[in-house]
Order: C-alpha cells, then structure tokens, then sequence
C-alpha cells in the first residue's frame, strides 16, 4: 500500500511539473473589473505566470470546500458531543445506582449482581 501511494504522488508530481512548464507565460490579474476600478480609483493588477493562477485556484477551491464541510458538519458534531456526555451522564449514575445497591454487601457478591 505504501509504494501505491507513493507510486500515486510521483505520477502527481509529474503532471503538476508537467503543466507548470506549459504555462508558463505572464499573466495579468486585476482586482476589480476596468470600468469599477475606474470609478473607484484602485486598478491594481499584478503580474504572474499562468500555473501560478491555476495552482492558487485550486488550492482556493480546495479550502473553500474544506470550510464548506466543516460549516455543513457542524450540526453532526454538535449531536455527537450531546450523545457523549449523555452518555457520561448515564454512565456515572448506573455507576452510583450499583454502588447504592450492593452497600453493605460483601464485595465478592457484589461483583456476582
């Protein structure tokens, strides 16, 4: 399993150089569409080589979906963690409820109940 996996990242690896020495031309980006930054006053825009805009996409559509789950996970988790201390809960009494019973019992018997 260990040589699948790293057989898996070599091949990733190899597209990944792969694309980036196909696109590595110049690429413009800009904030804010022309007429808006006009009107605004703030055209900024900044020079990168295309792979660079690509990688970023992903790695930004990659946490977005990450938040995404994690947000849309919560209620799940929420529910989980009530179950645990209600089981906590119900543990310590069953734990109380044994030890009221067999009080005054000898310990032997006790562990029988």
């Amino acid at each position: 399993m260990k040589y699948i996996r790293y057989l898996f990242l070599l091949c990733l690896a190899v597209v990944l150089i792969a694309v980036a020495l196909a696109n590595r031309d110049l690429v413009q980006l800009q904030l804010l569409p022309e007429g808006i930054a006009r009107v605004i006053g703030m055209n900024q825009a900044i020079s990168l080589p295309l792979f660079v805009v690509i990688f970023g996409g992903v790695v930004a559509g990659l946490l977005i979906g990450f938040v995404w789950e994690w947000l849309r996970e919560h209620k799940h988790r929420a529910e989980v963690s009530r179950k645990e201390r209600e089981l906590g809960k119900l543990e310590r009494e069953v734990k109380k409820l044994k030890g009221e019973k067999n009080k005054g019992k000898d310990e032997v018997l006790a562990l029988l109940d």
